[in-house]
């Protein structure tokens, strides 16, 4: 059984409308395209499009959200759905909400505490945060920043065993419970909002704290990356793009890793056969948020079939275009146990750090909290395809 909250989520919207009464309004606003809209206002050119854009002409991040209205729900009426439940239970950990903050790295582009502010809005939550391999503060910092919260890695697997080993050992002594390894991005894509900007955080030290800070890493130097910054920055970058994986080689993460592992990334049907076959614990179905392949499918257009698949045999996740609970609750219906959320929560940082953070994962929770409940289900359990038409 996972957490039992009743009425948590939704109680935000009665705190800002309360909060009405004195003369205030919430810190920022509740809409998603009005905060990416403000967020844009805030940021310089670089650091927006380097969150905000995508690969190519941006036609897969398209295909992710029109996927979504392509799917309905349809209310159901008189299923006491006073009280509600929003409780799950994902890879041994319970949560309170099926709900995770996505591994977005740099984040110090965004605010100046960058995954520090992150890790500790979530944990205020109780929600789990996926530190990323590129992030801008160490491995370290951030589980002391994130408390007691459930600890999440994510892997950019590094060309050089050596330095993976040690990157995951280092997550494992600090607290990191489950890992989930990109498979999508073993070099960058073709992302014009970028290139016309010549805009690459990594080329500019930002998003090096984790490799920078690892022994193995540092033993491979022939000057620190304190005596030679950009010759640190180049070896980094030749570690951590160029080299596509095979599924052979998964072996080495159960060498070095005792918890759950989760590939993130997971496309097809068969790929989704072959992580199960390989004894991974679960997958996220997600395209980088279209970041990676341009004119591929939205990643919920594929959810259902890789759910209907191996939903039974492996942890079935999602990510790539959630914006809003009613999202969250067509994800769920078809086949997702939980969703990642990366964008929302970076513009969020972007307009105040932790305190931002914080607002849009309250109004996120709040909006599925409240949609879950006017829809006539009591808890995500209940949501199969039969709480959604298509059109």
């Amino acid at each position: 059984m996972g957490c039992t909250v009743a009425g948590q989520f939704a109680a935000y919207q009665n705190e800002i409308y309360l909060q009405g009464l004195a003369g205030n309004v919430p810190p920022f606003t509740t809409d998603p395209e009005g905060l990416e809209a403000s967020a844009r206002e805030r940021l310089g050119p670089g650091p927006f499009w380097y969150v905000a854009g995508a690969a190519g002409g941006g036609a897969t991040a398209r295909a992710n959200r029109e996927a979504f209205d392509d799917w309905r729900i349809v209310p159901r009426m008189l299923t006491n759905a006073t009280e509600r439940h929003l409780g799950t239970s994902l890879l041994g950990t319970d949560l309170p909400a099926p709900v995770l903050l996505a591994p977005v790295g740099v984040q110090s582009i965004l605010h100046p505490d960058g995954e520090l502010a992150t890790a500790r809005a979530a944990a205020e939550s109780g929600v789990p945060f996926v530190l990323s391999t590129a992030a801008s503060h160490t491995i370290e910092e951030v589980a002391e920043a994130a408390g007691d919260a459930a600890r999440w890695f994510q892997l950019y697997w590094p060309n050089d065993p050596d330095v993976a080993a040690s990157i995951l050992d280092r997550a494992r002594r600090a607290g990191y419970r489950v890992l989930v390894v990109t498979l999508d991005t073993w070099t960058l894509a073709w992302r014009p909002h970028d290139l016309d900007r010549s805009y690459l955080p990594f080329l500019r030290g930002v998003g090096t704290a984790i490799p920078f800070s690892d022994p193995a890493f540092r033993a491979g130097l022939a000057a620190s990356p304190e005596e030679d910054l950009p010759m640190a920055i180049l070896r980094w970058v030749q570690l951590f793009t160029g080299t596509d994986k095979s599924w052979d080689q998964l072996a080495f993460l159960r060498e070095h890793w005792d918890g759950p592992i989760v590939l993130k990334g997971i496309q097809h049907v068969d790929d989704a056969r072959k992580a199960v076959d390989a004894g991974m614990d679960g997958i996220v179905v997600s395209n980088h948020g279209g970041r990676q392949v341009d004119g591929a499918v939205g990643s919920l257009e594929v959810l259902p079939e890789i759910a209907d698949a191996v939903g039974e045999q492996v942890e079935v996740l999602f990510d790539s275009g959630i914006r809003s609970g009613a999202d969250i609750v067509k994800a769920l219906a078809l086949g997702a146990k939980a969703v990642l959320v990366g964008r929302p929560f970076a513009y969020g940082l972007a307009h105040g750090g932790q305190v931002g953070v914080r607002h849009v994962l309250r109004s996120l929770l709040a909006d599925f909290d409240l949609t879950l409940g006017l829809s006539g289900h009591r808890s995500p359990a209940e949501l199969n395809r039969e709480a959604l038409r298509r059109r």
